[in-house]
C-alpha cells in the first residue's frame, strides 16, 4: 500500500513538473482555418483564367499572375523547410524575449503590400523550376494540405521553437501563420494584375 501511494505521489508530482507545451486549441483551429482559407484564395484567384490572361504582366517590371503562383508555391516550400529545420533543433525558449511581434503583427505585417519587399534570386519567378501555373498550383496544394494536416496534429513545443529572420525573430507556431499570410500577400498581387485595365478580356 506504501508503495502505492509513493508511485502515486511520483506519478502527480511529474505531472506538475512536465509543462504541456502544445498550442492551444484555439491557436491550432485558427491557424488550421487560416491555412484553408488563404489556400482557397489563391485558387478561386486563379479558376477560370486564359492562358493570356494568367501569362499577362501590367508592366515589365511587374509579375503576371502565373508567376505570382509560381513564386507562392516555392516560397510556401522554402519556408516549411526553414520551419521543420528549426523544429528539428532543441527548443530556445530563451530567445522568446527577442520576438517583438505578436501573432496579429505578424500576419498584418506580412499582409501589408504597402511594405515592399525584394524577394531572394530563388524566389523569383524566373529561377523557378514550375513550367506553368496547373503545375505551380499542384505544388501549392499538396504542400498546403500536408501543413495544414500538420497543425491539425502536431503536439510539438511550436512556440519555443524560435527563427530569426530579417525582420526580427519569430517562433514556429508564427512561422505557420506567416506562411498562410504569406499567399494572402500574393492574392492581393494577383487580383490587383486582374484589376489593371489592360488585363485580356
Amino acid at each position: 500500500m506504501k508503495k502505492m501511494f509513493l508511485l502515486a505521489s511520483t506519478f502527480l508530482m511529474l505531472s506538475f513538473l512536465i509543462a504541456d507545451n502544445t498550442i492551444s486549441k484555439k491557436e491550432r483551429s485558427y491557424a488550421a482555418k487560416f491555412l484553408k482559407d488563404t489556400e482557397n484564395g489563391v485558387i478561386e484567384q486563379v479558376k477560370g483564367l486564359t492562358p493570356a490572361q494568367l501569362t499577362f504582366k501590367p508592366a515589365p517590371d511587374r509579375w503576371s499572375v502565373e508567376e505570382c503562383v509560381k513564386h507562392i508555391a516555392k516560397s510556401e516550400e522554402v519556408l516549411r523547410q526553414m520551419m521543420d529545420s528549426v523544429m528539428k533543433n532543441n527548443a530556445n525558449p530563451d530567445k522568446r524575449s527577442e520576438i517583438k511581434l505578436n501573432d496579429e503583427q505578424v500576419v498584418q505585417r506580412i499582409e501589408d503590400r504597402t511594405n515592399k519587399v525584394k524577394t531572394t534570386e530563388n524566389l523569383m519567378p524566373e529561377n523557378i523550376p514550375l513550367k506553368d501555373t496547373k503545375e505551380a498550383l499542384e505544388s501549392f496544394m499538396k504542400n498546403r494540405d500536408k501543413l495544414i494536416e500538420y497543425v491539425k496534429s502536431t503536439n510539438d513545443d511550436l512556440r519555443n521553437h524560435v527563427a530569426t529572420l530579417p525582420f526580427g525573430s519569430i517562433d514556429s507556431y508564427q512561422t505557420i501563420l506567416f506562411i498562410a499570410a504569406h499567399s494572402n500577400r500574393h492574392t492581393q498581387q494577383i487580383m490587383e494584375v486582374k484589376a489593371d485595365p489592360n488585363f485580356p478580356k
